[in-house]
């Protein structure tokens, strides 16, 4: 099938998001599947083709579908590509826009329905079409189909429920382009010659600085139009009757006619005006007119791709092919608002040297953004080009109580708000306060937010306009006091969410929670916002530090930690500021845990020196000894065992001096934990069974957990399998409980290994796929590439070299994302063997070529000679005897430097063959 232009746009919007969310691998998109309710099966070859423009989805894969683009916007966002959210509504109708296309292609029905001979068409009133029209495809396909003889998608004689649809709205913001796109489906319209009656257009001038137009001046015009004559002109009251008379007879004969009612603020405005069928009418307007019989198309701003298109087609120039980077973050700046990019391209045509980064450093202050969104005169429609002319458009028509819930919900910090935090920012009651919010969605300065139900976002630009006013008009909206009780209730409730995090904890501080699950699913939601309320209150506020301290628990146990950094780090700042010393230590404890989950191990020892020295000078002897265990953990990770055993025993001594058993317990279980590391397990296991019994007694079941894991680590070491997978089993059950989704990864991803080296490989290939997916989720990169390393050599122990491939492949990407260049370069060597053995042997010289560079940056020798082993035995396989024999040397020397003579022989000699067989010119 050729390649049509809906299906294109599809899958340049798909592959577009997919590179926006950092290229995540197809076996985690497989997995998306098995996470729905109930499961999608989708195979790795099906989402390959999609994302390579090869096949549409079918129906079969609407809902994963959609769950997929959420999950590639949720990960662009978190990586901050900058890519532009797009509801799920919008991917619906590009899909279905594809989908038609492909339908159409297999024939179903024509693009174009070409008009039967008959009388000459009437008269058209458009404005032109718009010169360069980009974008909007599924929106003009839906348009299309609503506005055809036959009506709906697919176009059926006999649809008769779409054929009913008279009319048709486009809404959305004031600048995103309602306009231009119902002009220019008016002319698509007029040129498949649907409607033989003629195309008639009026701007209704809704939202203009003058009066509405009345609806007696436009039947005036229309009936002038279709030639009534000034004399037949009946009088104003009369006009309307005249119109709905001539509708009558356009119909009897046969002659369907299209009205296009631009720029409509009030269903009433324009109701005696609407035509019924066979006539349609195409209305656009920034309100929703949810009380008209119409079927609404929502209008949004551009994706990235198109938005770019519409600046390179606006500057009819090289610009935007040269500098695609700096178009792209230009685009953003611009919100991928139409009338934006509009303006951005009149002031770079007036000034055709200037680069396009000049022009988004410009825009990048955006205390200043809208006033440099504004050129000079206005468009085609007389209407002022500039952002902020239009937006006070709409804003002029709202009441006072809703422009004061504008301005103070740009004033919330977050992407979003949700109903119950608009009400403790507005200080009004939840009804009220709902009313309003939906007040402001009608008229498109607020959205539903796609993050969940009840939830609100304002497009940048909007908040920027809504901020400005906000500032202006701070003392009369209490805007201080109001962000101030936002606060409060972003404190106040993440609280009480921590407090359902420990099921040891009973009695709560109010009924907000019925459960943890609850209490789960609000902080998920608020993540965002709770993050920038912490980071933008000011420092008298409880929230500045509290929330740090509230948050703790929940980033921990779910793996949130760049958001843990920030805000302890921003905490931290804070009390040192006030002088609060022992409030800084805290703040910075809290950061030194989460620096050694990111791997940033030597930073976490300098932080925890710091807190050693806080709390010392303070004489805080008990924190004093927590920090010590938990600087003791960093020195183990860092493989720096006489200095942990040290710490540890420090750690230990203050425990016991203060009479803390439960932290004499975590001591010792550090203590037992650096043996099992330095290579000691036997030494651990009595140690470990204690510290298990000790944390079950106190009813901590997370650090029963954990201390259970080690155990099994230590067992598996001493070759104790069936007990090592019993203590693993314990610990998950355990780290369940308790919630610790972090840990339970880890613990998932050890039971699959024992699970493997037992011969259990059924269940090892489950348990690792099951800790691959927990990784995921808690964003424990380094894990989840641990476990899919293991998944590969359990795959490729069963000769399932493919699977092995793919495994491996997909690892040693996570390992060097997350910089640990040791484990990348031992998968990639696990790679290149998974590559022979399936017969890629050109491809296994390529990943042989990374490792080796990776190796020699580490200065890793031993590893190097391995490599240059590899790689000569590999190209001798394949004919290359000469470069296979230099391989075989150079690895040669790097064993007998290493003082390995019995590799070096080894090598020596495969390296002699190899030039023998170049002499001869032998196949291998």
């Amino acid at each position: 099938m050729a390649v049509g232009e809906r299906a294109q746009r599809f899958w340049t919007e798909l592959a577009t998001a997919y590179e926006s969310a950092g290229r995540p691998t197809l076996e985690r998109l497989v997995r998306l599947g098995n996470q729905q309710t109930p499961q999608v099966k989708i195979a790795v070859s099906t989402l390959h083709d999609w994302l390579n423009g090869r096949t549409v989805p079918d129906g079969r894969y609407d809902r994963y579908v959609m769950a997929l683009a959420d999950f590639l916007q949720r990960e662009a966002a978190r990586v901050g590509s900058g890519y532009a959210r797009r509801p799920e509504g919008w991917w619906q109708q590009l899909l279905a826009a594809a989908r038609q296309e492909r339908n159409a292609a297999r024939g179903g029905r024509p693009a174009k329905r070409a008009a039967p001979p008959g009388p000459p068409p009437g008269s058209v009133t458009l404005p032109p079409d718009l010169a360069g029209f980009t974008g909007r495809t599924a929106e003009l396909d839906v348009i299309l189909d609503l506005l055809a003889p036959h009506g709906g998608p697919g176009g059926g004689p006999g649809d008769a429920a779409a054929a009913a649809v008279v009319v048709s709205a486009v809404a959305g913001m004031g600048g995103v382009g309602k306009t231009a796109l119902a002009v220019h489906a008016a002319h698509q319209a007029r040129e498949r010659g649907w409607f033989p009656g003629g195309i008639l257009f009026a701007d209704l001038r809704g939202y203009s600085n003058g009066p509405q137009v009345e609806v007696g001046a436009v039947a005036d015009r229309f009936l002038r139009a279709l030639g009534v004559k000034v004399k037949d002109l009946p009088g104003t009251d009369e006009k309307l009757d005249a119109w709905r008379l001539h509708l009558d007879t356009q119909a009897a004969q046969g002659r369907p006619l299209l009205v296009v009612l631009d720029n409509v603020r009030e269903p009433g405005q324009i109701g005696a005006l609407l035509p019924a069928a066979p006539h349609r009418a195409l209305l656009t307007s920034r309100h929703t007119l949810s009380s008209l019989p119409a079927r609404r198309v929502d209008l949004y701003p551009l994706s990235p791709a198109d938005a770019v298109d519409l600046l390179d087609r606006t500057l009819c120039d090289a610009r935007v092919a040269g500098q695609r980077d700096d178009a792209l973050r230009l685009v953003r700046l611009c919100g991928h608002l139409p009338l934006a990019l509009k303006i951005i391209g009149a002031l770079l045509r007036d000034e055709p040297v200037r680069c396009l980064a000049d022009q988004a450093d410009e825009l990048q202050d955006a205390r200043d953004r809208l006033d440099l969104l504004a050129y000079d005169g206005d468009d085609d429609e007389g209407r002022p080009l500039a952002v902020r002319a239009s937006l006070e458009l709409s804003y002029r028509h709202l009441t006072e109580p809703q422009q004061r819930t504008l301005r103070l919900l740009a004033a919330a910090p977050g992407p979003d708000v949700s109903t119950t935090a608009a009400v403790a920012l507005l200080g009004d009651t939840a009804t009220h306060a709902r009313r309003l919010l939906v007040g402001l969605v009608r008229i498109h300065l607020l959205e539903p937010a796609t993050a969940g139900p009840e939830r609100w976002a304002m497009h940048d630009l909007v908040r920027l306009f809504a901020d400005d006013l906000g500032r202006r008009e701070a003392a009369g909206d209490g805007r201080e006091a109001a962000v101030s009780h936002l606060f409060h209730h972003y404190l106040a409730t993440a609280r009480e969410a921590d407090s359902h995090l420990w099921p040891e904890q009973t009695g709560h501080a109010s009924g907000t929670f019925t459960d943890r699950d609850q209490a789960l699913t609000w902080l998920d939601a608020e993540r965002s916002n709770l993050v920038a309320a912490a980071l933008a209150a000011p420092a008298h506020h409880p929230a500045a530090t509290g929330l740090s301290q509230a948050l703790a628990t929940y980033f921990t146990h779910f793996g949130h930690f760049a958001d843990s950094i920030r805000l302890c780090t921003a905490a931290a700042a804070v009390f040192r500021r006030a002088g609060d010393r022992l409030g800084e230590g805290d703040a910075l404890n809290t950061l030194g845990a989460a620096l050694i989950s990111v791997r940033e191990l030597e930073r976490a020892v300098d932080i925890f020196g710091e807190v050693v020295g806080i709390c010392r000078d303070a004489g805080d002897r008990h924190h004093e000894a927590m920090a010590l265990h938990n600087l003791g953990s960093a020195l183990m990770r860092l493989e720096r065992f006489p200095e942990a055993a040290a710490t540890f025993h420090r750690a230990s001594a203050l425990f016991s001096e203060t009479g803390d058993l439960f932290g004499q317990a975590q001591a010792m279980g550090g203590m037992a934990a650096l043996a099992v590391d330095a290579g000691r397990p036997e030494l651990a296991v009595q140690t470990l069974t204690e510290v298990v019994g000790l944390f079950r007694e106190v009813g901590d079941r997370r650090s029963q957990g954990m201390a259970l894991s080690n155990l099994g680590l230590a067992l598996a070491r001493l070759g104790r399998l069936d007990e090592a997978v019993t203590a693993y089993n314990d610990a998950l059950a355990a780290l369940r409980h308790a919630g610790d989704r972090l840990s339970e990864g880890s613990t998932l991803r050890n039971l699959g290994s024992v699970l493997a080296e037992s011969g259990r490989e059924g269940e090892a290939a489950r348990t690792l796929t099951d800790a691959i997916a927990v990784c995921w989720e808690t964003d424990d990169r380094h894990g989840e590439a641990m476990a899919m390393t293991d998944l590969g050599l359990l795959r490729y122990q069963e000769q399932r070299f493919a699977d092995a491939v793919d495994h491996f492949t997909t690892a040693a990407a996570l390992f060097g994302e997350t910089g640990d260049r040791n484990q990348e370069a031992s998968t990639l060597n696990n790679l290149g063997g998974a590559l022979v053995a399936a017969g890629r042997l050109t491809d296994a010289i390529d990943v042989g070529g990374r490792e080796l560079r990776i190796c020699r940056e580490l200065g890793d020798h031993e590893g190097e000679g391995i490599v240059l082993k590899n790689l000569g035995r590999t190209l001798s396989e394949l004919g290359h005897f000469d470069e296979a024999a230099d391989h075989l040397t150079a690895a040669a020397s790097v064993f007998r430097e290493l003082g390995d003579p019995g590799r070096a022989a080894e090598a020596l000699l495969h390296a002699v063959a190899a030039r023998s067989r170049a002499r001869r010119g032998a196949p291998d």
